[in-house]
């Protein structure tokens, strides 16, 4: 995801020791080729990959191998920590093959799979958006086939449009023959990045378009329900609270988590030292691991059979009703 080294070994290892020095033009070579040292950066993106990929290996084992799991809530809940999945893996791939001065084949899979695994990430959170805001304004309506079919096209669309991105690195469209077009993030293009970092901007808007207007339907229909009971001052009161702060704590988690990263990716210059684009990159991974906290592990369903596994009375017949999504 960072810079990738050339196809030599030795160039490579002395590649990376220039941007581990900040410094985006290469040493000299040497006559003899000195060890590479470890990046505390790479370090800690490759740490955090594998807490990444641990969180979300747990939300994928639970939603897909339980058959109560099947509603399309939890499916879109599945495509996340899919994702989240495969950026956690990425992430330890890249850390790998930074030092093992792997084939320019492999290299530019790897950020292919980066490229693809984030923006995956970034449209599931679109498509839970959707999915919570379509359940309350189409609530008597929600539980159809209807909704089944938009969930699969919903899927479709995200995951073919990542992979897609992902696919632009491999097929050539990457600045490994001409380091002038490259952006903060070798071997991306500079063109490239900013598509990603325009998309982001968009989902981003949509996003906080719809969670003002989930805020809304939230507060009426708490006011209708605690009218109807005559406890207006506190009911109304505290489930708006509550819908109001987590619907803060979703959108101010995916803000501060890739809007640096975003911005920086608009105004950065592949000149730059790389410390900036670690900086900016490191918060843009943490959002992956706060999705299962913030999406999953919050879900009452997924909690009981969490807590089933771990006193060893699974049953992947639990009965529950799958919770609609609108649950905030």
């Amino acid at each position: 995801m960072m810079e990738e080294g050339p196809p030599n070994a030795s160039q490579g290892r002395h590649g990376w020791v220039a941007a581990r020095n900040g410094s985006g033009s290469s040493l000299g070579l040497e006559s003899v080729v000195q060890p590479l040292t470890l990046n505390p950066w790479d370090v800690v993106l490759c740490i955090s990959g594998t807490i990444i990929s641990c969180e979300n290996a747990v939300v994928v084992v639970v939603i897909f191998y339980s058959p109560a799991f099947r509603a399309p809530a939890f499916l879109l809940i599945g495509s996340l920590a899919t994702a989240d999945l495969l950026a956690g893996v990425g992430l330890i791939l890249h850390f790998a093959f930074v030092y093992l001065s792997p084939p320019e084949a492999v290299s530019l899979l790897t950020v292919g799979l980066l490229v693809t695994s984030f923006t995956a990430s970034v449209g599931s959170l679109l498509t839970i958006t959707i999915d919570r805001y379509l359940s309350l304004y189409n609530a008597l309506t929600y539980y159809s086939e209807r909704t089944v079919t938009r969930t699969h096209i919903m899927l479709i669309l995200t995951w073919g449009a990542s992979i897609c991105y992902g696919l632009l690195p491999i097929t050539g469209w990457n600045c490994l023959k001409e380091p002038s077009s490259c952006s903060i993030v070798k071997p991306l293009m500079k063109n490239h990045l900013i598509i990603l970092s325009v998309s982001f901007f968009m989902v981003f808007a949509v996003m906080l378009q719809l969670y003002v207007q989930i805020c809304r339907l939230v507060c009426r229909h708490a006011h209708q329900i605690a009218v109807q009971r005559h406890f207006l001052a506190t009911s109304h009161y505290v489930t708006t609270r509550k819908g109001i702060a987590t619907l803060a704590v979703i959108l101010g988690t995916f803000a501060s988590c890739w809007l640096p990263f975003a911005v920086y990716c608009l105004l950065g210059d592949y000149s730059y030292p790389t410390l900036y684009t670690y900086i900016t990159l490191l918060p843009a991974t943490y959002n992956s691991m706060l999705n299962p906290l913030i999406y999953a592990f919050r879900n009452q369903e997924i909690q009981k059979v969490l807590w089933a596994v771990c006193c060893g009375c699974f049953s992947c017949a639990v009965p529950f009703r799958s919770r609609s999504p609108s649950d905030v």
